[in-house]
């Protein structure tokens, strides 16, 4: 395994798609510091879910401004309520740029990152810190479906899991801001075709062999 002083790593994919348990193996691995961003997404739509501002913009601009990622890293952000509002959410292109700002201001004093989202590659870290690697992840929607239901512990249906994962990946596929897509020189990691040993060791092979 290579050391390195500076290491950016953008992760995008779609919703289930295995992404955050790779960007968690990988950080661990390399010894990088994991933003998660759809976690930043989810506790906005949670706040919002559970206080009912008045004026959503103004509310994130505070609680954004008084938070620490560390702390929002230790809340409880999974459930299928705030994975159906998160979607209408991040299409709004003001809360969007609450939170690339508050992500913007933890990037620029790390030298050793990795970004998980959706618009990493293409948004977040196309410049000014550019990436040094890209990664985008698919998986078949029957298993992404199943492995989200058992996060979910069952509590919803797996045809209710299925039909909200279609939704959900479809909304950030068409939004006019900052939509979901595979950058050029991505690599594409299948999550339905390895397993995490495997996802670890494909996405390392690239990383040590970075010029």
């Amino acid at each position: 395994m290579r050391r390195f002083n500076k290491l950016i790593i953008a992760c995008d994919g779609e919703s289930a798609s295995g992404k955050s348990t790779a960007a968690k193996l990988i950080s661990r691995k390399y010894k990088l510091l994991l933003i998660n961003s759809g976690l930043l997404y989810r506790y906005a739509s949670k706040q919002i879910i559970n206080n009912k501002p008045k004026n959503n913009i103004t509310f994130l601009k505070k609680k954004f401004k008084k938070i620490s990622y560390k702390r929002i890293t230790k809340v409880n952000l999974h459930s299928e309520k705030i994975s159906n509002h998160v979607a209408f959410l991040a299409k709004n292109k003001n809360v969007r740029k609450i939170i690339n700002n508050f992500q913007k201001k933890m990037i620029k004093t790390n030298k050793k990152i990795c970004v998980e989202g959706r618009d990493i590659a293409s948004k977040i870290l196309a410049k000014n810190p550019k990436y040094d690697l890209a990664f985008y992840f698919k998986c078949n929607i029957n298993v992404a479906s199943y492995r989200r239901w058992l996060d979910l512990k069952k509590k919803v249906s797996l045809k209710d899991v299925k039909k909200s994962l279609i939704k959900r990946t479809l909304m950030d596929k068409k939004r006019k801001n900052s939509p979901l897509i595979r950058v050029k020189d991505a690599i594409l990691i299948r999550t339905d075709k390895l397993n995490k040993k495997q996802v670890l060791s494909k996405m390392s092979q690239h990383i040590d062999n970075l010029d």
